[in-house]
Order: structure tokens, then sequence, then C-alpha cells
């Protein structure tokens, strides 16, 4: 009976940390975690100049801590009510402003019946399970699904296998983003959008990972991001709330070091050839399991982001080294 309680009682204790987002009144809830968040930053102060450092020479995306802890999930996917019933609840905001994309819709004349995406390739980065990728093969597009988690994929491929429908355009593969866009290989400039939902705060190198998304995306493909913001309000609720607190997802699940802020995320787009068309909050409500559009960035948001139009390439038969490419975007992104 006690614990019940416990537990009504540090639900709505949350709830009003989340109602008070969107007040922008969340003076209170930074505070109760403050000396939590401050003992943190002093031990990530004594590393941080290595951590970044590393983050900063890696090419690539994968980060091999990730993957073990992934892996250690990898049947736990299609459970609604379990580690990722949050990720299944977020489809009811992701699809809808996936499939509402300007650009993306009018990339094909012709439409289906209840195929809104048909005639669309698809490439979903970190699919996991497949919770977002069969949901946008049922709206007709041609998803290809790519984790670096092999029992993942293989979770993915035989609930996939059960659904008669999404045999023809719903495919996966245990590969990384940075082996499918080697230039000439099969992914490069292949695809009409390239779908990253939860992912990038998982990620060893965001530099490589725009880079590539750049190279597998057709000139005026889209790019759509949902990710955590780096704030005290997200250390408080995406880590402490969820995971020690609420258990909403696994301990350790994420590592607030690794969060990337809105602003910095269309920067770093911006100097590897997209335009940012439009970045909104997203509110999570533990109460109901459901999400909501919001305002605030200040903890859960998500980003469109368009690719340019590819500039002519004067030495074609040259094709640079992708070691060089990373070091000439960072270079750029330090010096403006």
């Amino acid at each position: 009976m006690y614990s019940k309680k416990f537990g009504r009682f540090i639900l709505g204790f949350c709830t009003r940390c989340l109602t008070s987002v969107v007040n922008d009144t969340t003076t209170s809830a930074r505070t109760s975690v403050c000396k939590h968040h401050t003992q943190f930053l002093e031990r990530r102060s004594q590393i941080g100049f290595a951590v970044v450092r590393f983050r900063a020479a890696s090419r690539t995306t994968v980060d091999p801590n990730e993957v073990k802890r992934f892996q250690l999930l990898a049947n736990k996917w299609w459970n609604e009510q379990g580690d990722f019933a949050a990720l299944h609840s977020m489809n009811d905001l992701r699809l809808p402003f996936i499939r509402c994309a300007d650009n993306l819709l009018n990339a094909h004349g012709g439409r289906q019946p209840g195929k809104p995406l048909a005639g669309l390739r698809i490439l979903d980065v970190g699919c996991g399970g497949g919770l977002l990728t069969e949901p946008l093969g049922r709206l007709g597009a041609d998803v290809l699904g790519i984790d670096p988690v092999a029992d993942s994929i293989g979770t993915a491929e035989v609930h996939a296998w059960h659904d008669p429908d999404l045999r023809g355009n719903v495919r996966y593969r245990a590969n990384t983003l940075e082996e499918l866009s080697e230039k000439g290989g099969k992914g490069a400039g292949q695809f009409d959008a390239v779908v990253a939902s939860e992912v990038v705060e998982h990620l060893a190198d965001l530099e490589t990972f725009t880079l590539c998304c750049n190279q597998v995306l057709k000139p005026g493909g889209s790019l759509f991001i949902t990710t955590i913001n780096k704030t005290q309000l997200s250390y408080a609720l995406a880590i402490v709330a969820a995971e020690e607190v609420l258990r909403i997802v696994p301990s350790g699940t994420h590592d607030w070091d690794k969060f990337v802020g809105p602003v910095e995320l269309e920067r770093l787009l911006e100097s590897n050839g997209f335009q940012v068309e439009s970045i909104r909050g997203m509110l999570y409500n533990p109460l109901s399991g459901a999400w909501s559009w919001t305002e605030s960035t200040s903890i859960n948001y998500a980003l469109h982001a368009v690719k340019l139009e590819e500039e002519p390439n004067s030495d074609e038969d040259d094709p640079e080294d992708p070691t060089v490419v990373v070091a000439q975007a960072k270079a750029r992104r330090w010096y403006n």
C-alpha cells in the first residue's frame, strides 16, 4: 500500500515538473537536482577534455558501449508496456511530423489511397526492432532499417515477417551508417529521407553522422531527427526521473554528455550541407504515457532539415578521402 502511495507521489511530482516546462516555471525542478547535477559536472570536468578529444577524433558513429547496452535489450523492442513503451507512443508525433513535410510529399506526383509515402525511399538509422520502420512501410514507403546491433535487426525481421503487407517494402540490415554511405556504395545518394529518432544522443561522432546522412540523401532529401536537449531540466527528467526514479527506461540508457541542443545541432547540420526547416518541442507525460507538442525545446525536440543542392565537383576523377572531408568540415565549423 505504501509503495503504491509513494509511486503516485513520484508520478505527481514529475507531472508537476512537466507542466512547469510548458509554463516556463522550471526553477523548482532544476533546484531539486542541483546537487546531483553539480556532482555529475564535477566528475565530468575531470575527464571532459579527454572525452571531447576522443569524440572529435572518432570517424565512426558507433559507440561500442552503446552497442553492448542495446544488445541486452534486443528482445524487448515489441513489448509496448516495457522498456520501450515511450518510443511506441512517440509514433503519434513522429509519424505525422515525417509525413507532413512539404518537400517529401511533393517528391512524387502520384499518390496511392492510404499510402501517402508511396514511391519514397526512406532510411531508418538506428532502427532497433523496427518500431518506426514498420509504420513508415505501412504508409507506403520503401524503408531500409539499419542498426549495428545484429540481435535487434533479428528481432525486427521476425516481427515484420508476420505482416505480409510489409514484406515488399520493409528491409533490414545489420549495418552502420558510414558503411552504407561509402562512396560507390549502394546507399550513396539513394534516399528521399533519412530518419534518426532517439539516435543522435547515442552516437560516437555527430560530425560523421551528418556527413554520412548528406551522402546517402538525394539533393533536396529530408533528414528527420528526434532527440534530447542538453539542459539541466533534461538531466533532471530524462536521467534522474526517467531512469532512476520512475524506471521508464533502463538505468544507464542516456549519457548527458552526449545530449545536443537544437542550436548546436542546427549549426552542425548547416555547416555540412543542410538547411534546417523546423524545430519543435516535444513533451512526454509519464501518467498518460502520451507525447504532445510544446513550444519549449528544453527536454525533447524534433528537427527537420533538407539537403541543399550539391555544388559541382571540379575534380570528379580524384574523390577526396572521407577523413579529409571530415577534417575540412570541422575546420569550417571552428573558424566560422
